[in-house]
C-alpha cells in the first residue's frame, strides 16, 4: 500500500559532493514521474534530479546552496492518493469511458477537487506570466547560463518546443533590455535595475563625505560605454593565456628602425603583431569569423580586417587596418602611424572603424602583465598584449634570458572552445618567436 516515500538522489556519476542551484519544486506540489526535482551543478555539469515516483511534495529536506551527494535524502513524496492525481493531472485527455460511470446521487457531496482531475482542452502555447508557482521550461544547461547573466527565465518567452526556453531566446532578452534602455548601458540608475533582477544603482551624495568635483564623460566614452556593456553581456567571454618569446623579433625590429624612421614612420612592434595574427587567422579560420544574426551559422570571412584601439585623450577608439594579408610589415607600420594620428586628430571617419575581422588592443607601452580584453561584437576574439619582460627560460640545458611578451585572447565560447583557444595562442607565439612563419 502506497504511503509516505523517501526520495533520495540517486546515481550521479564520479561527482562526489555537487551543489544544489534549484529546487524546482515545492511542499503541496503534484509530481509525477520522471518530472524534475531539484537542479544540481558541479564544476563540469549541471543536471536535474527526477522523480521516481507520481505524488505529493510532503515536505522538503534541502534548499538551494545545499551540497549533496549520491544517497542524499531530497524530500518526502506523499503517495496515497497522490500518484492517482499526479497521473491524471498528466494524462492528455480523460478516457470516455470514466464520463459513463454510474450516477451519483444527490445526497452525496461532490468530489472536492473535480479541476484538477479533468484535465483542460490542448491550447496553443502562449507565454505565461510571472507567478510564484511557475517554472520556465528550460533546460539545466540554459538555467546556469541564465543565472550567470542574472536572468529571470520567467520573464523570458521560449520560442523551443512547447514554449522551452533556448540559448537565443536569453541572448534576445538580454538585447532587449540592452536596445530598450540605453541608459542601462552607461551605468545610469535606472527604473528597477538592470533587468536582471539587481538592485538599482546606489544614488549616493559623495558631497556629504568630502569635496567632489563633476565631469562628465567624453562622447566617445559614452558611446564606447554602451557598446562594451552590450558586448560583456551579450557574449560569454573566456580568456586565454599564453607567453611569446620575441628575443629575435626584437632585435630585427630594433635592426630596421634606422631605416622606417627615415621614411617617417615607427617600426613597431604592433606592426608585427598584424602580421602574425593573420597568418594565424589563416590557420584558424573559426577565429576570423561572426555568428549571425540567427546565432546558429557561423560566417567565415575571407577578408582579413584587423582593428587596433588607439589610446586618444577622449577615450579608446579602434580603427580598422584593411586587407592587413596584403601588406608587408613596413606598410602595416606606415599606416598604423597615419591611422593612429587621425584618431588623436579627431579625423576618423565611421568607416574606418567598421568592418573588422579581429582586433588587438596593446598595452605594452604603459605596463601590467595581463588583462582581459571585451571582444569588439560582431568578432569572436580579440588579442591583448601586454608589456614585454626578460625572463630566465629553460632551454633544455640551462636558463636564458629570453624578451617574453603577455598574450590575452578573449573569445566567445559560444563559437570556440578552450582547446581551440590555446591552439590559437601557442601557435600566434610560435610565429612571433619565428616571424619566417608569417610566409608559410
Amino acid at each position: 500500500m502506497a504511503g509516505i516515500r523517501e526520495v533520495h538522489v540517486p546515481d550521479i556519476g564520479d561527482f562526489k559532493e555537487v551543489d544544489v542551484v534549484e529546487v524546482l519544486v515545492s511542499v503541496g506540489d503534484v509530481v509525477k514521474p520522471e518530472q524534475s526535482l531539484i537542479s544540481v551543478e558541479s564544476d563540469k555539469a549541471t543536471m536535474e534530479i527526477p522523480s521516481p515516483a507520481a505524488g505529493v511534495v510532503k515536505e522538503l529536506k534541502i534548499k538551494v546552496g545545499d551540497k549533496v551527494c549520491e544517497g542524499s535524502l531530497l524530500l518526502l513524496l506523499d503517495e496515497t492518493g497522490g500518484g492517482e492525481l499526479a497521473l491524471a493531472v498528466a494524462a492528455p485527455s480523460a478516457p470516455k469511458a470514466a464520463a459513463a460511470a454510474a450516477p451519483v446521487p444527490v445526497a452525496i457531496a461532490p468530489a472536492p477537487t473535480p479541476a484538477l482531475i479533468a484535465p483542460p482542452a490542448p491550447v496553443p502555447f502562449e507565454p505565461v506570466l510571472e507567478s510564484a508557482t511557475f517554472k520556465p521550461h528550460a533546460s539545466p544547461s540554459i538555467r546556469k547560463f541564465a543565472r550567470e547573466l542574472g536572468v529571470d527565465l520567467a520573464k523570458v518567452s521560449g520560442s523551443g518546443p512547447k514554449g522551452r526556453v533556448t540559448q537565443q531566446d536569453v541572448y534576445g532578452f538580454v538585447k532587449g533590455v540592452i536596445n530598450g534602455a540605453p541608459a542601462l548601458a552607461s551605468g545610469a540608475t535606472a527604473p528597477g535595475g538592470y533587468g536582471f533582477n539587481l538592485p538599482e544603482w546606489p544614488n549616493v551624495d559623495f558631497a556629504k563625505f568630502g569635496p567632489v568635483e563633476h565631469k562628465p564623460l567624453s562622447r566617445i566614452k559614452k558611446l564606447s560605454g554602451a557598446n562594451l556593456h552590450r558586448n560583456w553581456v551579450g557574449i560569454p567571454h573566456v580568456t586565454q593565456f599564453d607567453d611569446a618569446d620575441i628575443t629575435d623579433l626584437e632585435a630585427f625590429r630594433k635592426s630596421n628602425t634606422a631605416e622606417t624612421e627615415k621614411q617617417g614612420f615607427k617600426l613597431t612592434m604592433l606592426a608585427f603583431l598584424i602580421k602574425a595574427s593573420v597568418t594565424a587567422l589563416r590557420h584558424y579560420p573559426d577565429f576570423n569569423a561572426s555568428l549571425d544574426k540567427t546565432g546558429e551559422n557561423l560566417i567565415l570571412k575571407k577578408y582579413f580586417h584587423v582593428g587596433v584601439a588607439v589610446d586618444t585623450p577622449d577615450g579608446l577608439v579602434v580603427p580598422v587596418i584593411r586587407d592587413a594579408d596584403r601588406k608587408g610589415v613596413f606598410d602595416l607600420a606606415r599606416e598604423l602611424s597615419e591611422i593612429s594620428k587621425l584618431a588623436r586628430d579627431k579625423k576618423l571617419k565611421p568607416g574606418d572603424m567598421q568592418g573588422g575581422c579581429f582586433s588587438i588592443s596593446s598595452l605594452g607601452g604603459i605596463g601590467g602583465s595581463a588583462f582581459t580584453p571585451i571582444i569588439n561584437a560582431p568578432e569572436v576574439a580579440i588579442l591583448g598584449v601586454s608589456k614585454a619582460a626578460m625572463r630566465p627560460v629553460w632551454n633544455g640545458k640551462e636558463f636564458v634570458p629570453r624578451l617574453m611578451l603577455p598574450l590575452s585572447l578573449s573569445y566567445d565560447h559560444r563559437v570556440i572552445d578552450g582547446a581551440s583557444a590555446a591552439r590559437f595562442t601557442s601557435y600566434l607565439a610560435s610565429v612571433l618567436s619565428d616571424i619566417r612563419r608569417s610566409l608559410l
